[in-house]
């Protein structure tokens, strides 16, 4: 496995956004690449109902991944879960392929920056044979000589803002030290849904922040993901501001939330 150098359970109609991160260095940011930050409005966590098989929790490893083929499988895994394709459409897996390297391209240069950690959820693939082809071949690594899958994935972007979302108050920006922290691209495999992948990914971003230095932790949803609200209130985030309705329209995208977390110093 080749080290990087240092140099959103799924709403199955949503079609990411693109944005471009400007060069501040007070937000999460690089100009020279379009990035895919999903916001956790779109937080991929499925709202019909479905038989989902249960896995037993304790085989799950949540830790920050480092190494390029953790990296794409992460990025696998967010295109499947934050897009839905129709399987006849004409050049289909390589438009798959694009997304993934594109992008698998965005997070090895947000993670480069250091002020961007992602974190991924993974099961060795013994515990989970019963699933999709799909699932095991796209979001497949190895560690240790054993193959894993990435079952859950989210980044935990540490800014002042992140581009094109309400930005959140607490603490007041004062000197190079940034405190503020928020989540992103937070998703976990349609296959196992249910299975409380998300709640066990935010406690541990909740644990990465902490170790960071990080006081507050924010994550922005949709108004109307209900799913997603109950999760996070369900971890201790509270409501702090809203995206105004024109900002929303500028953007053809659902309103927002901005929803905050404190987290303990001790």
């Amino acid at each position: 496995m080749t080290l990087v150098s240092s140099s959103v359970f799924p709403i199955p109609l949503h079609i990411p956004q693109i944005s471009a991160l400007s060069s501040s260095p007070f937000n999460c940011s690089f100009s020279n690449l379009r990035t895919q930050i999903q916001s956790s409005s779109s937080v991929s966590i499925e709202t019909q109902q479905h038989h989902s098989p249960k896995i037993d929790t304790s085989f799950l490893t949540i830790d920050e991944s480092f190494y390029d083929d953790e990296f794409w499988a992460a990025a696998s895994l967010r295109v499947r879960s934050f897009n839905v394709f129709r399987p006849d459409t004409f050049g289909l897996r390589d438009h798959i392929r694009f997304l993934t390297e594109r992008e698998f391209g965005a997070l090895k240069e947000r993670v480069s920056g250091k002020r961007v950690s992602c974190i991924n959820a993974s099961i060795l693939l013994h515990h989970i044979s019963n699933l999709s082809d799909d699932l095991f071949s796209s979001c497949k690594f190895s560690s240790n000589g054993e193959e894993r899958i990435i079952v859950g994935s989210l980044d935990l972007n540490q800014c002042l803002s992140l581009a094109d979302e309400i930005a959140g108050t607490k603490p007041e920006a004062t000197g190079a030290d940034i405190t503020r922290a928020y989540l992103s691209n937070v998703c976990v495999a349609n296959e196992l849904q249910r299975n409380g992948l998300g709640y066990a990914l935010l406690e541990k971003s909740k644990l990465v922040a902490h170790d960071r230095g990080i006081t507050d932790l924010y994550v922005h949803v949709a108004v109307d993901n209900e799913p997603a609200k109950k999760l996070y209130t369900k971890s201790g985030f509270v409501y702090e501001s809203e995206e105004p309705a024109w900002q929303a329209r500028f953007l053809d995208r659902p309103r927002r939330l901005l929803l905050w977390k404190g987290l303990s110093s001790t």
